[in-house]
């Protein structure tokens, strides 16, 4: 059982507590099925996620059977399952890949009959079994409603949570959306609560609770909805509450809350009778009992408070079945590792800019190598006697240094740079434009370390295939004068830093467009605030360089010039370092912040 005792949460706003949930309480039975309805804006998604734990109780308490949530920790993930309003499944998966990898995040499975069982079975109950191999993205609405269901089936829940799930449909989706939520609630002592703006299809539920501004208005059968209300029509329900302050409908529902609930339990105990419902361990079987008219708000003198009574003590069941196992790290891991190669190789788009970056950003760098692979003219080892021919050499070699040392360094630059653009490709939006699902499957079991190990492993693919092939293609077609494996080394790390601290950014941003914008300008920063282009201020320079990964790979790259070429590039533009390790140990330091960033943004609950 279920069980809410003057459950209330409140925000804070404009210095003032603001009750968006007031004092809610009600009894829930096992195998049974609630809507939970009211005007927009009257607390109902609220309610279900402080049920759900999303949103910590400000006062009172959640019990369900003998422990206290408030006090004993929330529902384990294999206990409740939660479909929010949204899409809980990627675009170019199919349904069955889809189902597939909700059950290896959320279930430990033996071996693989066992794995494909689970599936098969929650396919079958919810009747996806035809178009298990369609992809995500072709699905109808109805459809997707019913794969979000599916993927929360798949932990057997004994509590079901469900968001405007037939906002949207067609008034036939929307009753076969309630019809299978009305099965599912029927097995195994399954209660399912169903947050909903429409008033059709009330007979399906076994009960309706009416939410005012956050207050509880009413809570018993469907067909007393319009008694209670003294409306001849569940459409003038909405009307009706808004012509009386919340406080005075909670106020008279407090004094017939007592005579609805035992309507409740008496049609609940028919209902077992007749064996259209069988839980495990049903509750105590209540009296009959026929409700009283209530009274108008306008009139509260009709009728006498009572107290509802307490709940019946429960005996957990001898032949109750195990709780489920969540996988292990290493399982989450190769699940999520594998979807998201899976989806990457079906999305076209990200495919072809991918290799479109990198054929055409190496030959953007090559067009400029000829000026830098000129030759550099050395002073005479002879002394000249002659002034005038001394100085001329003398200007002839600074010219030759001039321009192919700014040559190199602009060179060096420009590949960092483009690395710096790949890196913010390649994460600015990896878990920002995912948060939804993620933050869903998160709360569904999912470890964040697993999750933040798949994108590492993923995006590290990513970095080194670029920054190898774009160090390999410019050594090709214009030879890197210096150490090429220091060089290559260089290109590998500004890469991975701007991927990583995208990645950061990512995980913090509540949206992709939030993730997408910063990363740009962090990215568009980086050649000025470098120093390679124009000298700054050395107080500024102190002050930026630490913190600027394209200065750390465009020295260390410099350093590995050749002796005459690094001289030449000195000559230019002095980079203010003589060391490579310095610039080694800085991009790793960038490197290591933004995965712990990233961590950090990784556990943070960022729910809507």
């Amino acid at each position: 059982m279920l069980e809410l005792k003057e459950v209330s949460f409140t925000i804070r706003k404009d210095g003032e507590e603001v009750p968006l949930v007031d004092c809610v309480s009600l009894r829930v039975p096992k195998g049974h099925f609630m809507a939970i309805v009211g005007p927009s804006g009257c607390g109902k998604t609220t309610l279900l996620k402080t049920i759900a734990g999303l949103n910590p109780e400000s006062g009172g308490a959640l019990f369900w059977d003998t422990r206290n949530l408030s006090e004993d920790g929330d529902f384990s993930p294999s206990e409740i399952g939660y479909v929010p309003q949204f899409s809980i499944a990627y675009d170019p998966l199919t349904v069955d890949e889809s189902v597939e990898a909700a059950t290896r995040l959320r279930v430990r499975s033996p071996n693989t009959e066992a794995l494909d069982s689970r599936i098969d079975r929650v396919l079958e109950e919810t009747g996806l079994t035809a178009i298990s191999d369609r992809q995500v993205k072709v699905l109808s609405g109805g459809q997707k409603r019913r794969l979000g269901l599916a993927m929360e089936l798949v932990s057997d829940p004994k509590i079901l949570l469900c968001d405007e799930v037939t906002s949207g449909l067609d008034p036939r989706s929307e009753r076969e959306i309630v019809r299978l939520l009305h099965d599912l609630s029927r097995k195994d002592g399954r209660i399912v609560l169903s947050v909903t703006h429409s008033l059709a299809h009330l007979e399906l539920y076994d009960s309706i609770l009416v939410l005012h501004e956050g207050c509880l208005a009413f809570h018993g059968p469907p067909e007393q909805l319009t008694h209670y209300f003294s409306v001849h029509d569940t459409e003038e329900v909405y009307p009706r509450l808004a012509t009386q302050p919340s406080k005075r409908w909670q106020a008279s529902w407090q004094k017939h809350s007592a005579s609805y609930q035992k309507m409740l339990d008496h049609n609940r105990s028919r209902l077992i009778a007749s064996g259209g419902l069988q839980i495990p361990a049903p509750d105590a079987p209540p009296l009959p009992v026929t409700p009283p008219a209530p009274e108008s708000p306008q009139n509260p003198a009709a009728a006498k408070s009572a107290e509802p009574p307490a709940p019946p003590a429960r005996t957990p069941s001898s032949d109750a079945p195990e709780p489920l196992h969540l996988p292990g790290f290493f399982s989450q891991f190769a699940t999520l590792l594998s979807r998201r190669w899976r989806i990457f190789f079906r999305d076209r788009g990200q495919v072809f800019l991918q290799l479109a970056i990198l054929l055409c950003f190496p030959i953007l760098v090559t067009l400029f190598s000829d000026k830098a692979s000129g030759n550099i003219r050395r002073f005479s080892d002879t002394r000249q006697t002659d002034v005038f021919v001394a100085i001329q050499e003398q200007q002839s070699v600074r010219a030759d240094q001039a321009k192919v040392g700014s040559a190199v360094s602009g060179i060096i630059m420009f590949q960092v740079v483009l690395l710096s653009l790949m890196g913010s490709n390649n994460s600015a939006r990896e878990i920002a434009g995912e948060r939804p699902i993620y933050e869903k499957e998160k709360f569904g079991g999912l470890r964040p370390s697993a999750y933040l190990a798949s994108k590492v492993v993923f995006l590290s693919c990513l970095v080194m295939m670029q920054s190898l092939w774009m160090a390999f293609f410019v050594n090709f077609f214009g030879t890197f004068r210096g150490d090429f494996i220091e060089h290559a080394g260089f290109l590998l790390l500004i890469n991975a830093s701007m991927t990583f601290i995208c990645l950061a950014i990512s995980a913090l941003m509540r949206t992709a467009e939030q993730a997408s914008l910063l990363s740009i300008y962090l990215v568009g920063f980086q050649l000025p605030l470098s120093g390679a282009v124009l000298a700054l201020p050395e107080k500024i320079e102190a002050f930026t360089r630490p913190f600027i990964s394209a200065y750390w790979a465009w020295s260390g790259s410099v350093e590995a010039l050749q002796t005459q070429v690094h001289d030449a590039v000195k000559s230019v533009i002095d980079t203010g370092l003589s060391a490579q390790n310095a610039c080694i140990y800085a991009l790793a330091a960038h490197i290591g912040v933004a995965l712990i960033a990233a961590w950090a943004g990784a556990c943070r609950p960022q729910w809507d």
